[in-house]
């Protein structure tokens, strides 16, 4: 780990550079490119800057679930980020296997956890109007 610029720093530097001194030179395709750049980097910022934050909620809605002994919570992000994987996978093979169809636990916390991935890929999704 560096100490500074952080990584979230560097990210936003970049994004900020291409902003402002590389899309308004742009046309067309590059342009495009650019713009998609530019929003990449954004949804990595996000990530980053919630990432903990996210991924010990969603630990926490995981291990209240019955059948997925989430046991203690994992004391780094490395192994937070890899409990929280194998978790969801085991809930997905019971869901695929039935077993929670009725569960009302489960639809919240896919519910939440589908919002919460949105709020970093796209934060302005929930507020558009609705037609």
């Amino acid at each position: 780990m560096q100490d500074r610029p952080t990584a979230l720093e560097l990210l936003r530097a970049v994004r900020g550079f291409l902003e402002s001194d590389v899309l308004p030179g742009l046309e067309g395709r590059k342009r495009f490119h650019g713009l998609v750049a530019a929003n990449v980097l954004a949804v990595v910022e996000r990530e980053l800057a919630g990432e903990e934050a996210q991924l010990a909620a969603e630990w926490e809605r995981l291990r209240a679930l019955p059948g997925l002994n989430a046991g203690e919570r994992p004391a780094t992000l490395a192994a937070l980020r890899d409990a929280v994987r194998t978790l969801e996978e085991r809930l997905a093979e019971a869901i695929r296997a039935g077993r929670h169809d009725d569960d009302a636990a489960v639809r919240a916390h896919v519910r939440a956890t589908v919002v919460e991935k949105l709020a970093v890929a796209n934060p302005g999704f929930g507020s558009a109007p609705k037609a």
